[in-house]
């Protein structure tokens, strides 16, 4: 019987592989010495033992086993094998890194580390490109209450919000708006 299995049925969160250096850095960037970091999606701990160099201390969640290295250069980490969609997180963190271009379920995360009381998520998951450091205290605005330009949703979409052609200026095209209910909110309901 033939192969039948099309990209749709992939479930892309869990096809690991590493990002570049750029990635790397750019994440590193963000840490500071008093981080205590979830790192979620951790694959092979490559980038978490880097970040153990610069924090307090690294919590890296992995769900395929295959990839968890057996033993840390880093005292100040710890892997757990786990689903960190069901793994209760940790109290105490203070920031969560998630590199998953292909993450659909941005909003699961990050609710999970507000609640622990991480206070930022690093990632790039949002955008599906860049590293980004996101707020995750931040008051978020209605959709419908901007005029228009860039948005990034609580849920993990991204988008342009049309308006008046002559309205759009420099500062209006770099700025985003931290929304919590854009279009793919109110189609899917979540």
């Amino acid at each position: 019987m033939p192969n039948t299995q099309t990209t749709l049925d992939i479930d892309w969160e869990l096809c690991w592989s590493p990002y570049d250096e750029a990635t790397y850095r750019a994440t590193l960037e963000y840490i500071q010495a008093d981080d205590r970091i979830l790192d979620i999606g951790a694959g092979d701990f490559r980038l978490a033992e880097r970040m153990a160099g610069i924090a307090q201390w690294v919590i890296g969640i992995e769900i395929q086993d295959n990839l968890m290295p057996r033993e840390f250069r880093a005292s100040n980490m710890t892997s757990i094998h786990a689903d960190a969609l069901t793994y209760p997180f940790p109290d105490g963190s203070t920031a969560g890194v998630l590199l998953m271009r292909h993450c659909r379920h941005f909003r699961q995360y990050a609710e999970k580390l507000k609640a622990c009381g991480a206070r930022r998520l690093i990632t790039n998951a949002r955008w599906g490109m860049g590293v980004e450091e996101v707020d995750l205290n931040k008051l978020r605005e209605s959709y419908a209450s901007i005029e228009l330009g860039w948005y990034a949703c609580w849920c993990g979409h991204t988008g342009f919000k049309p308006g008046l052609a002559e309205k759009i200026t420099p500062s209006i095209d770099c700025m985003i708006h931290e929304v919590f209910d854009c279009p793919i909110c109110q189609s899917t309901g979540e």
